[in-house]
């Protein structure tokens, strides 16, 4: 038969590339040129921001657990016991490598180094996403980076991060919290003002503006990935329960205009009955207007022969979040192998990752999954390797290194083999 779209999606479109490409170039030449200044004025100019100051203050950081819900402060602390926990985890299962003789003589190892700063974007816009501040900072505090920063657009017409992601942040372990966003935060971070030291790496999702400074500052600094919009893509038999099922995807749909759900199954009534169920719940969502609009646009459901050809297709999507709603999904698991986050079985909610399981929940999007996994305490280590050999081992290795220099044509690497060799 083939697949069925239930319902169809519209192509995600670029836009204008080119525009978007020169004008966050121009605020990156901006920010070097200009520094702080720049900073402040886009804070004026986005954000009706009149601080001057950009480094947020101790006196700051208590005043803002004073406007937070003290139950919410608790549940944040719970939520960065288990990412703790698993950072802790992930973190002792990479391990260094001393002495590995690959022939006799010869040495190899590696060594396992934090990198040494670090600055995590928490992005503002609709929602205070302090969450984002949680999973970004706890794994690079495991991973043993000694200079945390953090930055935060101010909320609309103040001169301050919102309360909960000050919070977020602090309770992480952050060391230095600024007020600035956008792309012109990214570009700070990168080349550095007289206020923000540069760091080693930028990590944290953003709008497309963030995401072209990240591409374009790549190099100078290292970053995470580039990432795109909000995906959830779930594989569903005829046990798959379409109430769930929708609420799944209403909870990537309410993200943004561009977020995108995605159902494949195996069964017509529970393909037919989830996109009812959507428009039932978008009744009476108060996030409707967002989610409703992304559903719209971007929300697909297919119809497949089998799980095998769901799961073929699922591989070619590459999700960011992928569920299996499915009777035996142990049996689909090894199918899969494009995906940021894998979510088995019903009783697993995506939005559980997105806050308090453990796992993280900063993943790659738009099919980056094939290449990349998500943020994680390895994203803040570096394996450097490492050698060493006897003498006999040298003198026995030199010739044949010479003679593979000496086809390429490096005489000096040939030189610099056979000088081991003493007579």
């Amino acid at each position: 038969m083939g697949l069925e779209y239930l319902k169809t999606a519209k192509e995600r479109k670029e836009g204008d590339r080119q525009a978007l490409t020169a004008q966050v170039a121009d605020v990156i030449d901006k920010v070097r040129q200009e520094g702080d200044d720049a900073l402040r004025k886009y804070n004026r100019t986005f954000d009706q921001c009149q601080r001057e100051n950009l480094r947020v203050t101790r006196e700051e950081i208590d005043r803002a657990y004073g406007e937070v819900d003290p139950e919410l402060i608790d549940l944040m602390k719970k939520a960065k016991g288990n990412i703790e926990a698993f950072a802790r985890a992930q973190r002792e299962s990479i391990r260094e490598i001393k002495k590995f003789e690959v022939s006799p003589g010869i040495f190899l190892g590696h060594r396992i180094i934090p990198i040494e700063s670090a600055c995590c974007y928490v992005p503002g816009g609709s929602y205070p996403l302090y969450s984002t501040a949680l999973m970004l900072s706890v794994p690079a505090r495991v991973a043993g980076v000694k200079r945390i920063a953090a930055c935060s657009p101010p909320v609309k017409g103040t001169g301050s991060i919102h309360p909960l992601t000050l919070v977020a942040m602090d309770i992480g372990g952050v060391d230095e919290i600024y007020v600035t966003g956008g792309a012109q935060a990214i570009a700070a971070f990168s080349y550095g003002t007289d206020t923000i030291q540069p760091v080693d790496i930028i990590v944290g999702p953003g709008n497309q503006y963030v995401t072209e400074a990240k591409r374009q500052c790549y190099g100078q600094v290292g970053i995470d990935f580039v990432a795109g919009p909000s995906e959830v893509l779930i594989i569903a038999d005829d046990s798959g329960d379409p109430e769930v099922l929708a609420a799944d995807i209403l909870g990537q749909s309410e993200h943004d205009l561009l977020a995108k759900g995605l159902l494949l199954t195996t069964s017509r009534r529970v393909g037919e009955e989830t996109i009812r169920e959507v428009e039932r719940q978008l009744l009476d969502l108060d996030t409707a207007r967002i989610a409703g609009k992304s559903w719209a646009d971007y929300g697909e459901v297919v119809l497949c022969d089998s799980l095998e050809e769901a799961a073929e297709l699922c591989n070619q999507y590459a999700p960011e979040h992928l569920e299996l709603a499915v009777g035996e999904p142990e049996a689909l698991i090894e199918r899969l192998t494009n995906y940021g986050s894998l979510f088995i079985g019903e009783n697993t909610a995506e939005v559980f990752g997105d806050y308090a399981s453990g796992t993280n929940h900063t993943l790659p999007t738009l099919r980056a999954a094939r290449y990349t996994g998500g943020v994680y305490v390895g994203t803040f280590l570096k394996t450097c390797t490492h050698q060493s050999m006897t003498g006999e081992a040298s003198r026995s290795i030199a010739p044949m290194v010479a003679r593979m220099a000496e086809g390429e044509g490096l005489t000096a690497h040939g030189k610099a083999a056979l000088a081991r060799i003493k007579e």
